[in-house]
């Protein structure tokens, strides 16, 4: 009874995780247009929020300027508030 370890069907999946980078200054991109709606629509989920910076990894800064620029598309009515299956009517 010496080799007692849990044997599993499977193989245990490790949790392997891309390093999050902010892709704006990667690119060096110093300015966010409020007129691109289809590249503000990478940072909105499917309901038309703004998604977090935990999930796209966009630096303090630039996140502050991808949501400015979100709510000025909005209040000129480029992107909408709200939307039901948003990314499928782009």
């Amino acid at each position: 009874m010496e080799n007692t370890g849990i044997k599993f069907l499977t193989p245990v999946a490790v949790d392997v995780r891309r390093k999050k980078y902010c892709r704006f200054k990667k690119l060096g991109i110093k300015y966010i247009d409020y007129k691109d709606a289809s590249y503000l629509f990478r940072f909105v989920n499917d309901q038309g929020r703004i998604l977090p910076r935990r999930l796209t990894g966009t630096s303090l800064k630039y996140q502050k300027k991808v949501a400015q620029a979100i709510k000025r598309a909005r209040h000129i009515a480029i992107m909408p508030f709200v939307g039901d299956n948003l990314k499928d009517n782009k």
